[in-house]
């Protein structure tokens, strides 16, 4: 039985966010549907990624008639109308092969080269493989498609250039401080993005602290990024204390302008201060640039350096398209002649008696499966004529006669 490859799903390239969610699983409810997909006769491995950018299903299956009925009850398990599939995408053999390198490689991913993907599929793996929903193929997929992800990124550039705004400016902060552990941060406003670049700086253990008009919204997220709250009124006097300001509020005027800068930069005995303005209109005086040992970047500052960092990793990633495909042959090669290792044991076995009274069989035996190797679409026919051959115990005969026999001459 000949196997093939599929991948089935919903993504952002597809299907808007209010579709995906629909489709959405949590690790909970991998452990609920995968056990019952597994079992519709004609899925033989199956595995489940789903996360806020895509919801994909990696299967080994006998036809595409299996393929048909798991999306069907896919689909019912989760309470879904089965028109959401206009949206699905589908994808066989080597082109679904190529398609999980790319996620795995972040090639697929809506910021290109990120590298969170990769300890998703990993997890999505775990549970596959933990509900012994995984075999020989998915197991050596999931193996190449690491293999792939590390060789994109160590041969490729492709996450070397920060693309979103919050994680320019965290980037930027990183090259004037080196490293950002224990810097003191201060967040002015709650806006999205600066809370965003805020979180950034809370997973590479910077301490922060919150202000905002609104004391009680400071305290809220004070609470959710387990930081620190500064009454805003106090602002001017402990701008001093703080490596690295964000502001983002909706004020239509400046909240932090040079003479208080100036004062600030004294007090800190010239230690920089980096200023992300994310704020439109922006809430930094431009000027407060001009100060000695003070950096200020605002949106377009950050917007062009994340635009022109998306231009570096978009020409990358042609570098990544050409290792995936590299290792997309290699791995239909190996899947071609897993195909045929059903003929390779016959062979072996019908043999076996002979070779133990010819050591010369055993090499006639190692020249066929090289033929294999190279052509599988012979493996039939030379299996045919060895079983043949066997039934003469011709052990004088030697491969040329068999070869020549499976193509007929």
């Amino acid at each position: 039985m000949m196997y093939h490859i599929f991948v089935w799903g919903m993504n952002f390239k597809t299907a808007p966010v209010e579709q995906r969610e629909l489709l959405a699983c949590s690790r909970e409810d991998a452990y609920y549907l995968l056990p019952p997909l597994k079992t519709i006769r004609g899925i033989v491995e199956i595995m489940l990624l789903s996360t806020c950018n895509r919801v994909e299903v990696y299967t080994v299956a006998e036809d595409y008639e299996p393929m048909n009925r798991l999306i069907l009850e896919l689909l019912q398990l989760k309470g879904v109308d089965t028109r959401l599939r206009r949206n699905s995408f589908f994808l066989e053999d080597s082109f679904a092969v190529a398609h999980v390198f790319r996620v795995a490689s972040g090639l697929e991913s809506m910021v290109v080269g990120e590298t969170q993907i990769v300890s998703q599929f990993k997890e999505a793996y775990r549970i596959a493989r933990e509900l012994q929903c995984t075999g020989k193929i998915l197991n050596r997929l999931y193996e190449k498609a690491l293999r792939t992800a590390k060789r994109v990124r160590t041969e490729t550039g492709i996450s070397r250039n920060a693309v979103s705004v919050s994680y320019v400016a965290v980037e930027l902060a990183k090259r004037i401080f080196g490293s950002l552990a224990k810097t003191k941060v201060l967040l002015v406003g709650a806006g999205e993005m600066a809370e965003l670049s805020a979180k950034y700086l809370k997973k590479l253990q910077a301490h922060l602290f919150i202000t905002n008009r609104t004391y009680e919204r400071a305290v809220e997220l004070a609470r959710e990024l387990e930081g620190h709250v500064l009454r805003f009124e106090e602002l001017s006097e402990h701008l001093h204390d703080f490596d690295i300001v964000i502001v983002s509020t909706g004020s239509k005027k400046f909240i932090i302008d040079t003479p208080m800068v100036k004062k600030a930069i004294k007090k800190r005995n010239y230690k920089p201060i980096f200023f992300i303005d994310i704020s439109v209109p922006r809430n930094v005086d431009p000027e407060v640039n001009e100060v000695d040992e003070v950096f200020l970047y605002d949106i377009d500052d950050l917007q062009e350096v994340a635009e022109k960092n998306l231009k570096e990793r978009l020409k990358e990633k042609e570098k990544g398209e050409i290792i995936v495909w590299d290792e997309v042959s290699k791995f239909m090669k190996w899947l071609e002649f897993l195909e045929v290792e059903r003929y390779i044991v016959s062979i072996k076995r019908a043999w076996r008696k002979v070779e133990e009274r010819e050591p010369m069989v055993r090499k006639l035996i190692h020249n066929a499966v090289e033929e294999i190797r190279k052509d599988p679409s012979l493996a039939e026919k030379l299996v045919k004529i060895f079983l043949q051959e066997v039934e003469y115990a011709d052990t004088e005969r030697r491969l040329p006669y068999v070869y020549n026999r499976a193509h007929g001459t």
